[in-house]
């Protein structure tokens, strides 16, 4: 469990010495890559808080010979950005938590870890191996970003959350990554058909998204 601390200790203090609040306080973009309206983020923002820590407690509401596990941590990151997704995500674990009888504090903080903070991080680094290396385009930002990095970031975080010694229930260790892995496509099916519908109607509910950057449209 000391694991689980340092992580968000770590995690936590590197995000909030970039100061992402101000990406809720004001209209001006945080990073080069953010839309330039800010205060709309509000929206997922808030619709993180309500409706993720249902998927996160869910599988200890109530019996599953499997239990599937959503993350949703690398939408939230293209929706927030890295280092207002951490805040958010730990929160996320802490309501899961209060809304779970069968989630202790301790289950709570490592599904905060491994189904959120891992993977986001993870996110954040293959976004910008991905902006490297492969460019800044619609079709590789949905593709590449959302539908496949997610895949890879949830799945490595699950091998990762089962070598630190979280095995999922009644499931043997083979097993249990064959599972890990499809629960990682299905991560990435949903954050990847989201994203598209948000870079088609939202734009501003992508922090990670920019017109100028990734359609060439000069600032207005």
């Amino acid at each position: 469990m000391w694991l689980e601390y340092l992580l968000a200790l770590v995690a936590l203090a590197a995000a909030l010495a970039t100061r992402p609040w101000r990406l809720l306080a004001s209209r001006k973009p945080l990073v080069h890559e953010s839309h330039g309206a800010a205060s709309a983020l509000w929206t997922p923002l808030l619709a993180t808080l309500v409706f993720l820590p249902w998927l996160w407690a869910l599988p200890t509401l109530h019996q599953m010979p499997l239990q599937l596990q959503w993350s949703g941590a690398c939408l939230v990151v293209l929706m927030l950005g890295w280092p207002l997704a951490i805040p958010v995500l730990l929160a996320v674990g802490a309501i899961a938590g209060v809304l779970s009888p069968a989630l202790n504090w301790a289950d709570a903080l490592g599904a905060a870890i491994w189904l959120g903070v891992v993977p986001a991080t993870l996110a954040l680094a293959l976004g910008a191996l991905v902006r490297r290396f492969v460019g800044t385009q619609p079709f590789v930002y949905v593709l590449g970003r959302a539908f496949l990095g997610t895949v890879a970031c949830v799945f490595a975080s699950g091998v990762l959350s089962q070598w630190s010694g979280h095995l999922l229930p009644g499931v043997g260790s083979e097993l249990s990554l064959v599972a890990r892995w499809l629960m990682a496509w299905g991560d990435g099916f949903v954050t990847g058909m989201l994203t598209a519908i948000f870079v088609a109607f939202k734009p501003e509910w992508l922090a990670t998204w920019s017109d100028q950057l990734y359609l060439q449209r000069p600032p207005q």
